[in-house]
C-alpha cells in the first residue's frame, strides 16, 4: 500500500505523518522482550531513531552495550545501530515527552484462575499516559482480550485531555512473532492492525509501512484484538485433536505419526497437525484462555477451547505413563529408575523455556521416584521446583540412563544416531526418530 492519504484532518496529524514519512519520527518500543527488540531493531534499521522502554536494568545494560539477549537478533546486527545512535535503552518512562509512537510489548500472562493478568499492560499504559502530547501515535503489541484497546489504554491516554484520532492515535497491532523461525522474521510477517477511529487506523498502517514488508489494516482493535486469539485458538484446537487421536492410536495399537503423514498426502481439506508431550511458549498456551474469559464475560461457553485445553494439559501425564509402561516391559519400576530428559526448551532450537510441558514432565517423573537430569545444548540451566537444574551432555549419560525422553526435537546439538545406539530405552514424543526400526524406541 503506498503512503496513505489522512484526508480532512488535524495539522498535528499532519505533522506526525510527514515525520514518519521523511523517517524523522522518534520511536519508542516498551518491553525490549522476545517482541519488543526484534520490532525496535527493524526500525532502526529502517532510519528511525528508537528508543527501548524496559525495567529490567539488566536488559538496558546490554542493549546499550550492543549485546542482544534475544536470539533473533544476533549481536552482529544489534551492535551496529547501538553504535550509530539509532538505537538506545532506558528505564526513564519521562523520554515518553520526546517520542512520537510508542509500542507497547509487555507480557499478558494468565493468572492462576486462568484469568489474563492486565497488570502489565495497565503499569504500561499509566506510565505512558503520563508524558503524553498531541500527535503521539499509541500501539498495543500485547496479545490480549477483545476489548482492551478501548476499555483499558483509551481511558487512560484521554484523561490527559486529548481527543483520539485527533490530538493523539491509538491503534492494537498484535504481535505474530515465531521464535526460531529462520524464514519468517518480524519483517515480513504480515502486520495486521486495527485503530480506534479510521484515522488511528491510517495512521498506524503508515508507520508500519516504513519498516514492514506488508501492512493488513482492519476495521477496529476489537477486529486485530480478535485476529490474534483466532489464529492461536485454531492451531491449539488442532494440536488438541491431534493429540486425542495420539492417545486413541495407542490404544488401537495404530501409529498415529503414519496415520498423519498419510493423511496429508490429501491435497485439500487436511492441514497436518501434530502430538506431542504438551503445549508450550507464551502464545498457543495462554492466548486462547483470554477468548474463553471474554466468552465467559458474554455468557458464552468456549467448549471447543475448554476441551482442546483440558486434552493438551493431560498430555505431559501421558507421557510419564507411556514411560512407566515401558520401563514395567522391561521390569523396571519407575522409582529408582534413571530417567534422562532430552530438550527442555518449549519447541526445537531455541532458548526459550516458557510454558514448557518438559518442565511438567521432569516434575512428574521425579514425583513418581525416578531419579531425573536432562540435557538441552539451548538452556544450561533450569529453575525448577525451588532448586536450580544443571544441563548435562547427554552423550555422557545416555548409556547409564534406564530410558531417555524426547521432549524437544532440537535438530543442532543432538547425536540422535548415538542416542538410538547408546539407549536401553527411548520414548519418543516428538517422531525425532522417525525413521528408526529399533525395538527399544517407544513413540507418543
Amino acid at each position: 500500500m503506498d503512503a496513505l492519504e489522512i484526508g480532512e484532518t488535524s495539522q498535528t496529524a499532519l505533522v506526525l505523518r510527514d515525520r514518519i514519512l521523511n523517517r524523522t519520527a522518534r520511536v519508542g518500543v516498551v518491553g525490549l522482550g522476545y517482541v519488543g527488540l526484534p520490532l525496535a531493531v527493524e526500525f532502526a534499521k529502517a532510519g528511525f531513531e528508537v528508543t527501548g522502554l524496559e525495567v529490567a536494568e539488566t536488559k538496558v545494560s546490554e542493549v546499550n552495550a550492543g549485546r542482544s539477549y534475544i536470539q533473533d537478533v544476533p549481536t552482529a546486527e544489534l551492535e551496529p545501530l547501538v553504535r550509530s545512535g539509532k538505537l538506545r535503552a532506558t528505564t526513564d518512562f519521562g523520554v515518553v515527552a520526546t517520542l512520537d509512537t510508542v509500542n507497547l510489548a509487555v507480557p499478558t500472562p494468565l493468572n492462576k484462575t486462568k484469568d489474563p493478568d492486565m497488570s502489565f499492560v495497565v503499569a504500561a499504559a499509566k506510565s505512558v499516559s503520563e508524558y503524553a502530547h498531541p500527535g503521539l501515535l499509541v500501539i498495543l503489541e500485547s496479545t490480549t482480550y477483545p476489548g482492551t484497546t478501548e476499555e483499558l489504554l483509551l481511558p487512560s491516554l484521554e484523561s490527559r485531555g486529548l481527543k483520539v484520532g485527533v490530538d493523539f492515535f491509538l491503534c492494537f497491532s498484535p504481535e505474530r512473532v515465531d521464535p526460531g523461525n529462520p524464514v519468517y522474521r518480524t519483517k515480513n510477517i504480515p502486520k495486521v492492525v486495527g485503530g480506534v477511529t479510521e484515522k488511528c487506523t491510517e495512521m498506524g498502517a503508515l508507520f508500519y509501512q516504513q519498516a514492514l514488508d506488508r501492512v493488513v489494516p482492519v476495521s477496529s482493535p476489537s477486529v486485530a484484538e480478535m485476529v490474534k486469539l483466532l489464529e492461536n485458538t485454531y492451531r491449539m484446537i488442532n494440536i488438541g485433536l491431534a493429540n486425542e487421536m495420539a492417545i486413541l492410536c495407542e490404544r488401537m495399537g495404530i501409529n498415529v505419526w503414519e496415520v498423519i503423514d498419510a493423511a496429508a498426502t490429501k491435497p485439500f481439506g487436511f492441514m497436518p497437525f501434530y502430538p506431542g508431550p504438551g503445549l508450550g511458549g507464551h502464545c498457543i498456551p495462554i492466548d486462547p484462555f483470554y477468548l474463553s474469559w471474554k466468552t465467559r464475560q458474554a455468557g458464552i461457553e468456549a467448549r471447543f477451547i475448554e476441551l482442546a485445553g483440558y486434552i493438551n494439559g493431560q498430555m505431559p501425564h501421558f507421557v510419564v505413563d507411556k514411560v512407566q509402561n515401558a520401563l514395567n516391559e522391561q521390569g523396571k519400576p519407575v522409582k529408582g529408575s534413571k530417567i534422562l530428559v532430552l530438550g527442555v526448551a518449549y519447541k526445537k532450537d531455541i532458548d526459550d523455556l516458557r510454558e514448557s510441558p518438559a518442565l511438567d514432565v521432569m516434575l512428574l517423573l521425579e514425583k513418581r521416584g525416578a531419579v531425573v537430569s536432562y540435557s538441552d545444548p539451548y538452556i544450561p540451566t533450569v529453575k525448577l521446583d525451588g532448586r536450580v537444574w544443571e544441563s548435562t551432555k547427554a552423550g555422557d549419560n545416555i548409556e547409564a540412563a534406564d530410558c531417555v525422553v524426547i521432549i524437544t526435537d532440537h535438530r543442532n546439538g543432538v547425536d540422535y544416531a548415538a542416542v538410538v545406539e547408546k539407549a536401553r530405552l527411548i520414548v519418543d514424543t516428538r517422531n525425532a526418530l522417525k525413521g528408526y526400526r529399533n525395538r527399544n524406541i517407544i513413540r507418543l
